[in-house]
């Protein structure tokens, strides 16, 4: 039985959730393009849960090889960016074997010098792969100071090398804007939109769920359990998160499983947990 999820991505076999691209109407344009694009938002506003599930869709569609990787092991390593490579791309290893099939996945990574690693990575696997290459890149302002520099660098460095030899499309996902990526913690630093990475065509955010797509969201529980929102608790549920989604599914969350946990018993904006 699916429920409402509160603590990390959703996905659509555990979890009630919406359609991945609903709140980035702009994005399969922008892949379509070729574009290298960041999609930036506050935490827990469903960046990843978006991108892991359009990445398994345009896998789907037998275009494209698309997944998403992270940069946050490296983060640890932000003084010494060949060991946060090291890291990345061991992560990256596993996350690709979990996204993709077999003849889809990357050859072992090629031997690189430091600073070069990440972008040879991504040539080897772009001039083999049977399909153009999409990379989402999440957590990506995890790394500061040389890592990240040195990351954003390589990337704009083999731009002009795809789709052949570099991923076809590429997006950053974080919680800032390129231009706002601190060089260094604390510091008042920062990145120029101009360098390291004038490469973006767009910079993206993920909009609040609509009243509508919440009435969506929890119509999905009363399909898999008969249990109802009324009118009233639907209203209630909007004016109380603002469509925020993780604030959508707690409040859910809380309202079927403790305040009113028997599925016979419609939620309504009055009910009350039990003493």
């Amino acid at each position: 039985m699916r429920f409402f999820n509160v603590a990390g991505p959703c996905n659509p076999e555990d979890h009630y959730m919406l359609p991945a691209t609903a709140r980035l109407p702009d994005v399969q344009m922008l892949i379509d393009q070729k574009a290298y694009f960041v999609l930036h938002g506050a935490r827990q506003s469903g960046k990843t849960t978006a991108m892991i599930e359009l990445a398994r869709q345009l896998t789907a569609t037998g275009r494209y090889a698309a997944a998403l990787v992270s940069m946050e092991v490296g983060a640890a390593f932000n003084d010494n960016p060949g060991a946060a490579e090291l890291a990345i791309l061991e992560d990256w290893r596993a996350a690709l074997v979990w996204q993709l099939p077999p003849a889809l996945q990357p050859p072992p990574w090629p031997e690189a010098e430091a600073g070069g690693r990440l972008g040879a990575a991504l040539a080897a696997w772009c001039m083999t792969s049977p399909r153009p290459v999409v990379l989402f890149v999440d957590e990506i302002d995890a790394l500061q100071d040389a890592a990240l520099i040195s990351a954003l660098r390589q990337l704009r460095a083999g731009f002009q090398r795809r789709p052949d030899a570099f991923p076809w499309a590429l997006a950053l996902i974080g919680l800032r804007d390129v231009r706002d990526y601190k060089v260094a913690s604390g510091d008042s630093a920062r990145l120029h939109t101009a360098s390291p990475f004038n490469i973006k065509t767009e910079s993206l955010t993920l909009r609040p769920f609509t009243a509508a797509e919440v009435a969506e969201l929890y119509e999905q529980h009363t399909a898999d359990t008969g249990q109802r929102f009324t009118p009233d608790a639907l209203r209630l549920a909007f004016d109380l998160t603002q469509g925020q989604p993780w604030l959508v599914n707690a409040l859910a969350r809380q309202a079927v499983q403790v305040v009113v946990p028997d599925p016979a018993q419609p939620v309504d904006a009055a009910a009350e947990s039990p003493r």
